[in-house]
């Protein structure tokens, strides 16, 4: 067997993996983020369901 191919194989996976998580972590900043600019807004006085 070819040892380049196998170690392109591995670099590609690692490399895709990485930018997987790195993008799962960039939304999960943008999430928190628009979580802080636009608060969920919960009033005393608002009608109960029955």
């Amino acid at each position: 067997m070819d040892n380049a191919k196998w170690t392109f194989g591995l670099t590609m996976m690692i490399v895709g993996m990485g930018g997987t998580f790195l993008t799962l972590w960039i939304l999960g900043l943008v999430m928190d983020l628009l979580k802080k600019v636009f608060p969920l807004v919960t009033t005393a006085n608002s009608p109960e369901k029955k």
